[in-house]
Parts: structure tokens; C-alpha cells; sequence
């Protein structure tokens, strides 16, 4: 793709978090990688998140300009004062549930971008009283503040779930996560069977699951071991429920580990378990398939049954028993493993962030009156934009 000349507009994001803050995740990563890819083609770009402590208030990323202020409640009102102030000809209103509210402010288009809806995620957060205020702002509030902007997604699955609160599919556009190329490990999968997942460590991941998984199957296979990998809040929670669950000694919680670690700790693995309640699309998925590790998780969490192919690159849960079952299935069938890991590599192959950037690209044109810019042929992300 070839650089953009110096007069291409100017594009603020705002999000709650980026990806120093201590529950920055996938979505903070998709983010700022779509901000990057435009600092790189010539756009003036800023992110406007939280302030967290472990970087500075303001800084300069790959072209990306970061200015952090605000707690994750007060981050909002930060936000508003920044639009307010910028001069950015496209607002990109990031909404991990509660939206920026810039319609309100913003004197230039507005994109919005949701990974997924948090229908499931308000109550575990916030209890059941506040917990449907959210709910009531994220769907019936935002729909119609925002019903004249341009929303960007991840998955059909989260486009529909966004039509069924009144966002019309003709103005939702899905550009799946990109993928970065693998790094080269010298790590073999393990001779003894090993359990993988890479997640912030957060209610609504609900890698209990995981851990009740082991607690299920090591009677069957006593050398079983589960690596939890990330950081979070709920890192603690998860170590006593080892511990109560009494296969304290088959779980290892790594916390966080830099990329190489964790991709060592992948490459190392026979399968991938994702018992999140929600995800937009699971970058991770597409991590563990491009080294060949199949994943489980759950039919109903919503854009994991795009990353994953049913059958073919990994399989999906109905029910704890169900998810059991389907992970002692691959832990049993080596050729059922092998076979899925080589789809799940051919698949992994056909993502790049070069894709998903130049599908973002077209979308801010549209969103600025310019002449929509033809996407790249013959890739997944293609195949999505209308």
C-alpha cells in the first residue's frame, strides 16, 4: 500500500483504554494497529484513553499521538473536552459497551466502532441496578443518539446483533482483526497433553470454566496442565478457584508474559479453550490456529463462531458438558488435532492487518464524502465490505 500524501485527514479515536492499560485487550490492539497503519499512510492520528500509571499521560507511539486523562469513569468527560477541542476531521468513537457520547460535541463525522454488544457483561460488572442503566444506554440509548453514523465491526455476528437494536446493516461495515505473522519458536507441542488460554484475566471471561474443565478431565488424564496466560483483576479469584478445585497444582497462571513468551507457550500446546461469555472476534483464535492449536468455546459468544471454522479449525460448545466433551475429543484424536491445526493454518494465512487497514481506509473515506477506494481482492476482509 503506498504512503498518502501530507494533506489526508486528520482522525481522532477515542477508547477507554489502550493496550499499556492494565485490562487492555484484543480490541485496544485492533485499535491501535488501525491507528498505526493510518500514522504510517499520512493521517494525523491521536487516541484519546484512561489514564493508568504504566505510561506517560502523553507520548508518541509508531506516529500515533497518546494522550491519556481520567479513570475509567472519568475518561468520558475527558473525551468530550478533547473533541471539543481537536480539530480532527473524523471522530472514531470506540464503544466497549458505553459510547463516547461524542454525537453530542463533534463538529465533523463520527465512526463508530464495537467489537460487541455487552448484553451479558453489564450485571457481572456493575450489578444488577446500574448494570441495566448500561444495558439501557448501550441499546436503546446510543442506536438512536448515533443513527446517523457510519459503524465499523468485527463480525457478522456483532453487525447483526447491532441491527437487532436498530442499527441498520446498510451502515454497518465488518473488518475482521488482522493478523501479525507468527514468530518462528523453537518449541514443539508438548509429549504430556497442555491446555492453553490467553486472556485478560476479567469476570466475563469466565476462565473458571477452564480451570472446572481440568478439575473434570484429570481423572482421565492425570497429566493434564492448563497455562493461564494474561493479566487482570480477577488473577487471584482464578488462583483460589484452582485451589478449591483442588488441581491447584495442574494450572499454571503465568500472568502477563511478552509476545514471544506467549506464542512459545501456544506453539507448546494441543488445544486452545475459550470460555468467554462474549467476544467480538478473538484474536487469539486466530493466533493459536496460525500455530496449528485447534480452539473450544462457546456457540453463543458471539464472533468466535466466525474465527473459528465448526469442524474444521476448532469446535463449539452448547454447554459446559458440551465443551468437556469437545476438549477431551481433540485431547483423544491426534489425527482429528493434526488435521485442524493444518486448516487452522491456511486460515490464519489469509488475515493480515494491511487488509483490515485498507478496508478501514475506505470506510473513513465514506464517511468523509471522498470516493470510496477499491479493497484489496480474494481476502476475507474484502469479501465483507459492501
Amino acid at each position: 500500500m503506498s504512503r498518502c500524501p501530507d494533506n489526508r485527514p486528520s482522525v481522532l479515536l477515542v477508547n477507554w483504554r489502550d493496550t499499556r492499560h492494565p485490562e487492555g485487550g484484543g480490541s485496544e490492539r485492533y485499535v491501535e494497529r488501525i491507528a498505526e497503519g493510518l500514522a504510517q499512510l499520512g493521517y494525523r492520528v491521536a487516541i484519546q484513553c484512561a489514564d493508568h500509571g504504566r505510561a506517560p499521560l502523553g507520548n508518541w507511539v509508531a506516529g500515533v499521538r497518546f494522550r491519556r486523562r481520567g479513570n475509567k469513569f472519568t475518561v468520558y468527560l475527558y473525551a468530550l473536552l478533547a473533541i471539543l477541542r481537536s480539530d480532527a476531521d473524523v471522530i472514531v468513537d470506540v464503544q466497549n459497551g458505553m459510547p463516547f457520547f461524542s454525537r453530542l460535541v463533534a463538529r465533523c463525522p463520527v465512526l463508530v466502532l464495537v467489537h460487541h454488544v455487552h448484553r451479558e457483561q453489564w450485571h457481572s460488572a456493575l450489578g444488577p441496578f446500574f448494570g441495566r442503566i448500561g444495558w439501557w444506554i448501550e441499546s436503546w440509548l446510543a442506536p438512536r443518539l448515533y443513527r446517523k453514523c457510519r459503524y465499523v465491526t468485527v463480525s457478522n455476528v456483532t453487525r447483526d446483533e447491532l441491527a437487532a437494536l436498530g442499527v441498520e446493516l446498510r451502515r454497518t461495515v465488518v473488518i475482521p482483526n488482522g493478523l501479525d505473522a507468527v514468530p518462528a519458536v523453537p518449541v514443539r507441542q508438548a509429549q504430556e497433553p497442555v491446555l492453553v488460554a490467553v486472556s485478560r484475566l476479567v469476570p466475563h471471561k469466565r476462565l473458571e470454566h477452564a480451570i472446572d474443565l481440568v478439575a473434570r478431565l484429570r481423572p482421565t488424564w492425570p497429566n493434564l496442565r492448563l497455562e493461564l496466560v494474561g493479566e487482570g483483576p480477577w488473577k487471584e479469584v482464578l488462583r483460589q478457584h484452582a485451589i478449591d478445585r483442588g488441581v491447584a497444582d495442574s494450572v499454571v497462571i503465568h500472568g502477563w508474559v511478552d509476545e514471544h513468551r506467549k506464542h512459545e507457550i501456544l506453539a507448546g500446546s494441543w488445544v486452545h479453550v475459550c470460555p468467554s461469555v462474549k467476544e467480538g472476534w478473538g484474536i487469539v483464535i486466530m493466533e493459536s490456529a496460525a500455530h496449528g492449536v485447534p480452539t473450544v468455546a462457546y456457540r453463543s459468544a458471539g464472533g468466535v463462531a466466525e474465527a473459528i471454522v465448526e469442524g474444521r479449525t476448532g469446535l463449539l460448545a452448547e454447554d459446559f458438558d458440551d465443551f468437556v466433551a469437545h476438549t477431551e475429543a481433540l485431547l483423544r484424536d491426534h489425527p482429528l488435532r493434526k488435521a485442524m491445526g493444518a486448516a487452522g493454518r491456511v486460515r490464519a494465512a489469509q488475515f493480515s492487518w494491511d487488509e483490515s487497514l485498507d478496508a478501514f481506509e475506505s470506510v473513513l473515506h465514506s464517511a468523509l464524502g471522498l470516493p470510496r477506494r477499491p479493497i484489496l481482492d480474494n481476502s476475507p476482509v474484502a469479501q465483507q465490505v459492501e
